[in-house]
């Protein structure tokens, strides 16, 4: 609530006696809010009409190349996948703080506002600048932007104080001394009633963008005549719970990546570029790749962020050409240490040449769930590596994948703290019951899901309150690259108690008790969920 201590003033006390009072800080603070608004809608509004990412996504993009490993983490543990929508708010309360900020300071003249609003079109031109694929408007809309939004802070702060609109006439002055409250909340009230529409006009046009990208998309993908073991089964059976499906459905699948907005996506224009230490450098079309020998196969992907228990996790039928087979197209130089990969949006990541052929079904993949990839997801192609933490191999809205030494080029994680290896660790989850679950008296079904990629899972076993462990019962194992599902028929007596759950993988490897966070290579223990019974 905007209050107003300003004294009257009469216009027609003689000049001499009346002292220009200027408006209270609350209305110059409210004159910056809404002169920053007009100054950030408007550029929406350009970049809308452009085709290219806004201002704020750009500023977004920059703030994350920069901030530390740790606040990374913080975001994902706090808002999960809802962290980018998180980052935007901040960006627009920060601007909105600072605006009013500026506002209040500008007591005298409107300078300290207008250079506030041209000091954040820098930033967000220089954040646009160092984008990939940015254009000359991804740099121009925030300068647009800026000046419209400078015009917007001297009209409303003119109304705020008489000594900046006073005629220079010879003559008394028909204007008051004083300040124009009535002009002042008319000309406000018109300017955020436009920076309103101004952003949803920006909004829709970023909306509009993504559509334009999406019907680009193939309705249906090349039958596939090589389906690897499981990729028929698309829902959970067996009689195991539900509540840990064998196949999680795309919508669910979780997105973690480090794109604000989606890149520029052209598919007549798209190429994927194999070059480097490679006898036979490939550059590769959308049709060109789609005419290759597809291969279908269920694989698990897993994020490094993800904690004991954690969410961000799925299981997915891919489709795709085997990386292994355009590497050995192209002729792969001894020398050569790792598969070094680019996304559209700049994103890299690098794992070693060893691991794209030992055998793994690591593939660029333009299907996921017998659909085509959706912008989500990494359309039109990504990378899907078994046994590796996305941070190192799972390049979506895939751009190129150089063959070079570890020393020639660090994936965007490794400068940020994060392991230049990153091999899934044997892991294990409970799904049921669920974490606010109260669980009934009498027999009851624990489930869950384990998994050791490109190892294969052999055992699951279930504890009650520190007692023995006992072998759960675990799904038909179809491949070594997808989790296994598990139950544990237990008969839950009244009270609280401890379950916990560890994984044996094939290799002999029991799941190990020691706790470790997600850094720098992901996280160790057993997963505990305590539940009341009653």
């Amino acid at each position: 609530m905007i209050v107003d201590d300003a004294p009257e003033v009469d216009p027609d006390a003689p000049r001499s006696n009346v002292v220009a009072t200027p408006a209270p800080a609350a209305w110059r603070a409210l004159a910056g809010l809404v002169a920053g608004a007009v100054a950030t809608t408007s550029g929406l509004v350009v970049a809308a009409v452009a085709g290219v990412a806004s201002p704020i996504d750009a500023v977004g993009g920059s703030f994350i190349d920069r901030v530390p490993r740790w606040l990374k983490q913080l975001a994902i543990d706090w808002f999960g996948d809802d962290d980018k929508t998180a980052l935007r708010v901040g960006i627009v309360a920060v601007l909105a703080l600072v605006a009013i900020s500026f506002g209040v300071a500008s007591r005298e003249r409107p300078t300290p506002l207008v250079a506030g609003i041209v000091a954040f079109a820098v930033v967000g031109s220089l954040s646009a600048a160092e984008r990939p694929g940015s254009t000359f408007w991804s740099v121009a809309a925030p300068f647009v932007g800026a000046a419209v939004g400078a015009v917007a802070a001297v009209v409303l702060l003119a109304r705020l104080d008489s000594r900046w609109r006073r005629t220079s006439r010879p003559g008394p002055s028909r204007t008051p001394l004083g300040w124009d409250r009535r002009g002042f909340l008319l000309t406000a009230g018109a300017l955020g009633g436009a920076s309103v529409v101004a952003g949803v006009v920006g909004r829709r046009g970023e909306t509009a963008r993504i559509e334009r990208i999406e019907e680009q998309r193939p309705a249906t993908l090349p039958v596939v005549n090589d389906i690897g073991p499981g990729a028929d089964r698309l829902a959970s059976d067996d009689g195991f719970h539900p509540s840990a499906t064998w196949i999680t459905p795309t919508e669910d699948f979780y997105r973690i990546d480090t794109a604000l907005s989606f890149p520029r996506i052209d598919v007549a224009d798209w190429k994927l570029t194999i070059d480097g230490m490679v006898d036979r450098p490939l550059e590769i079309s959308w049709n060109d790749l789609l005419s290759r020998p597809q291969v279908e196969r269920v694989i698990t992907l897993c994020c490094v962020s993800n904690d004991v228990g954690g969410p961000y996790i799925g299981n997915a039928v891919w489709q795709g050409v085997l990386l292994a087979d355009l590497l050995e197209e192209a002729g792969v130089r001894p020398e050569a240490e790792q598969v070094f990969s680019r996304s559209l949006d700049g994103w890299t990541c690098g794992f070693p040449v060893s691991q794209a052929l030992d055998g793994r079904d690591a593939m660029v993949a333009v299907g996921m769930n017998r659909e085509p990839l959706t912008i989500l997801h990494g359309f039109p192609a990504r990378l899907v590596v078994p046994g590796l933490y996305g941070y190192v191999s799972a390049t979506k809205w895939l751009s190129s994948i150089t063959l070079n030494r570890w020393e020639d080029d660090e994936g965007y994680w490794m400068p940020r703290g994060w392991s230049r290896l990153g091999p899934v660790k044997t892991q294990s989850r409970i799904d049921r019951p669920r974490r606010t679950e109260v669980v009934p008296t009498g027999p009851y079904r624990v489930a869950g899901v384990a998994w050791a990629q490109h190892t294969g899972v052999d055992r699951v076993q279930v504890r009650v309150d520190d007692g023995d462990w006992n072998d759960a019962t675990m799904s038909t194992d179809l491949t070594d690259d997808a989790w296994r599902q598990w139950v544990f028929d237990w008969d839950a007596t009244p009270g609280e108690h401890r379950l916990q759950v560890r994984a044996t993988d094939k290799s002999g490897y029991v799941q190990t008790e020691t706790v470790q966070g997600v850094a720098p290579d992901g996280a160790t223990g057993w997963h505990t969920r305590t539940v009341t019974v009653g």
